[in-house]
């Protein structure tokens, strides 16, 4: 029987199960990236698309954020970025027709795979008041409907102005330039729930919130530990970076719960090697870490280097000239409890004193990390540590060493750069105030989580999401959607179609936007954007492609139109920036530090590398001065019997949100997502068999539990008492409340679960 889960999947009936891969990429990799571009774009269209991605004067690929490297390939992409460009790219097309045929309540009961399948939205729409569908909207309706919506509010605070991490570097400027004129720093955005916890313990260690790597350092590394990270599916190119390293002389250490393929073994296909022969084993070493095990790992190195013998186990030297906090650090430290490690992260005592081998052998280390770090509630403290890691030994401020954050958004970290964020500083305010003539507002404002509690209070009643899929990026998947439904107003700056614009408010708009690949031709003349890498670079994007519809208009129209229209008054130059993004880009360089220059620099061919203090100059802005050394306490997650720690993660046919197909190559699903991977040891000591339909229930320590209905079991190597699913199907398991400590960002990688027969 084929049974129907919530959000429009189905079940097992077609899904099909084989082993998982051992190696990522070669020729099954072309051969997807090909076929989905040539459905989507066709023959020609693909070969004009794909050959400018990533490239000098092409466009930034709008999925992840790997930086490119000064020696670039022919094919400069990877299978997802390719998947990425097609979508956008598409000639299907969603028209007035589509919504005169579906009602709100139609599109809430599709599938995300399915929405994003029907194309690229061509026109503004608008739902009315009552009305069960969207009807074309003229851009001046739209835009004097959302300003007259917003002026009417009672404060500027009942206004949320969230962010996607494609949003260019001129869109984001723009953007919360016309958020603070208005009056708010209400600008949530997606690092809210992705690196946020890495962003507030860098601040806090060694003061600047971003990777402290370039990529040559990878190569001139000794060692790169890469943990809680899935590079074969969410970074692709990476792993052309990791390949590189080994060749140079680097070991590599995985730590994670899954055994993920990338890490295995990589063929690469721009190499015949990749192709004909056996690829390139990556991990040298493999400790399949329980889930929230990483600071227990991280401490215990710490206390094993602090008790070695061996010369130059700690760098005295550089801790006495650079560091804070020694003492209280080594104190704690040593002060360890061996059992709770091993409780902790599920290794033995042996795995961890040979990866002190790897360590004290190597003089320059890396640690790369994503989100199976950031999404616990105690991510902060376990960054933290890494940083301690590194810092006992010298490691950051040297060539070959450093922090490495990887981020997972084309330009996320570049929207934070150009000042999303709704904790700004005061130094960024004063120069916003001095370069425009206004007082912006100084209170913090809120971010994702906060954002979805004041709308469901009645806090806030104007959400504005420019770009991203806001309804499934987030937790407690129930509530986002009743705050959302709540609002007086929704608009969404959007590419495609997504749930999002099912979830709406009373009234509704859906703003199309120029995409990546399209051109950008303004008063002034064609325009180019640009956009920072995760290891602060910036460079610049120029799309080619003719715009999917007429009525399309690029982010920064639509900032500058819609402010116009809502702040009349403000003196601002919102005209002469829409019509040539090179006055942006002068306001950003006397506003952002790093950015002098900015109209001539972002013309080079390889942009421009941000400073980095730590980095540079192994100066350390913090609040001491110094590089802090913290105290993170050790808290093991036990997990109740009968129960398992759920993490969530994305499929291979997945970017994000986006859904571009049901497989998911390297884990051995075919036509599904509807999965929870479990070990075998687990599942016979539960009394499940494979292939068993359950519900997933979370359980938290308030009491409260969430239902995800209709999972197929699949037994899988993963780290015993651990197990995963896909997000978004499993966010409605996770709390609004559950969040992790300074960082408040959800706790999606530490769900306590239950399996109940579905």
């Amino acid at each position: 029987m084929t049974r129907k889960a919530p959000d429009g999947d189905f079940d097992d009936s077609e899904m099909e199960v084989a082993k998982p891969k051992t190696w990522a990429a070669g020729v099954p990799g072309v051969t997807a990236a090909l076929r989905q571009s040539y459905e989507q774009m066709g023959v020609r269209r693909t070969a004009l698309t794909l050959l400018r991605v990533n490239q000098k004067k092409g466009f930034d690929c709008p999925g992840c954020a790997w930086p490119e490297g000064d020696h670039r390939h022919v094919a400069e992409f990877c299978e997802n970025g390719a998947k990425a460009v097609a979508e956008e790219a598409t000639t299907r097309r969603v028209t007035r027709a589509f919504f005169a045929e579906h009602t709100v309540a139609e599109l809430a009961e599709r599938s995300d795979h399915w929405l994003g399948q029907q194309g690229r939205l061509t026109e503004p729409m608008l739902k009315r008041a009552g009305s069960e569908h969207y009807e074309p909207v003229s851009w001046d309706e739209a835009f004097g409907l959302l300003a007259s919506e917003l002026t009417a509010l009672e404060s500027p605070d009942e206004a949320v102005f969230y962010t996607s991490g494609r949003t260019s570097n001129e869109a984001a400027f723009a953007y919360q330039l016309f958020a603070r004129a208005f009056g708010t720093n209400n600008l949530p955005d997606c690092s809210n729930m992705c690196h946020e916890s890495s962003g507030s313990a860098l601040s806090e260690t060694i003061g600047i919130g971003k990777g402290s790597v370039l990529l040559d350092d990878l190569y001139q590394a000794d060692l790169i530990f890469v943990v809680g990270q899935n590079p074969g599916t969410n970074h692709p190119r990476m792993l052309s970076a990791l390949e590189k390293a080994k060749k140079e002389g680097a070991r590599i250490i995985a730590v994670n719960p899954l055994p993920e393929a990338g890490l295995m073994r990589f063929k690469n296909p721009q190499r015949p090697s990749g192709v004909t022969g056996q690829g390139t084993v990556l991990a040298d070493r493999f400790l399949q870490i329980r889930l929230n095990g990483d600071l227990a790992l991280f401490q215990a190195l710490n206390r094993m280097l602090l008790e070695s013998d061996a010369p130059e186990a700690v760098d005295q030297e550089f801790l006495d000239a650079h560091s804070h906090g020694f003492d209280a650090f080594r104190k704690h430290v040593l002060g360890l409890d061996w059992d709770e490690v091993l409780e902790a992260t599920g290794l033995t005592r042996g795995e961890i004193a040979a990866t002190l081998g790897d360590v004290l052998g190597a003089k320059r280390i890396i640690v790369c990390w994503a989100m199976g770090l950031t999404q616990h509630r105690n991510s902060v403290p376990t960054i933290r540590e890494i940083v301690n890691f590194l810092l006992l030994r010298g490691n950051i401020g040297r060539p070959g060493a450093g922090v490495c954050p990887v981020r997972g958004h084309s330009n996320v970290q570049g929207d934070r750069t150009m000042g999303i964020w709704e904790k700004p500083k005061p130094a960024f305010l004063d120069a916003l105030a001095a370069e425009f003539g206004f007082e912006p507002p100084r209170e913090h404002g809120v971010d994702t989580v906060d954002a979805i509690r004041a709308m469901r209070d009645g806090k806030a009643r104007v959400f504005l999401g420019m770009g991203g899929n806001f309804v499934r990026a987030t937790p407690d998947s129930a509530v986002t959607e009743a705050a959302l439904r709540s609002c007086r107003l929704t608009a969404q700056v959007s590419t495609k179609l997504n749930r999002s614009h099912a979830v709406a408010g009373e009234l509704a708009l859906i703003l199309p936007a120029l995409g990546r690949t399209e051109r950008d031709d303004q008063e002034s003349g064609p325009q180019f954007v640009s956009v920072e890498d995760s290891m602060g670079m910036v460079h610049a994007s120029r799309g080619r492609l003719a715009p999917a519809s007429g009525d399309l208009l690029s982010e920064v129209s639509i900032t500058c139109r819609l402010a116009r229209a809502a702040l009349p008054g403000s003196g601002i130059g919102w005209d002469a920036m829409e019509r040539d993004y090179d006055v942006i880009r002068d306001h950003v360089s006397r506003v952002v530090p790093g950015f002098a220059d900015y109209n001539a620099r972002i013309r080079e061919p390889d942009g421009f590398t941000l400073p980095h203090a730590p980095r540079d100059e192994r100066r350390f802005p913090t609040a001491t001065g110094k590089a802090n050394l913290t105290v993170n306490a050790l808290e093991v997650l036990r997990v109740p019997e009968g129960r398992l720690l759920l993490q969530t993660v994305r499929s291979h046919d997945q970017y994000n949100t986006t859904i571009y197909g049901l497989d998911d190559r390297y884990r051995g699903i075919k036509a599904g997502r509807r999965v929870v991977f479990v070990n075998p040891a687990d599942l016979s000591g539960l009394g499940i068999a494979d292939g068993a339909m359950v519900d997933l229930v979370s359980e938290w320590s308030d009491g409260t539990e969430r239902r995800a209905p209709a999972f197929r079991v699949v037994s899988y190597p993963t780290a015993p008492g651990c197990a995963a699913a896909y997000f978004p199907e499993t966010n409605v398991l996770v709390p609004l409340d559950s969040t992790a400590e300074v960082s408040n960002t959800p706790t999606s990688k530490s769900i306590v679960i239950r399996l109940e027969p579905a």
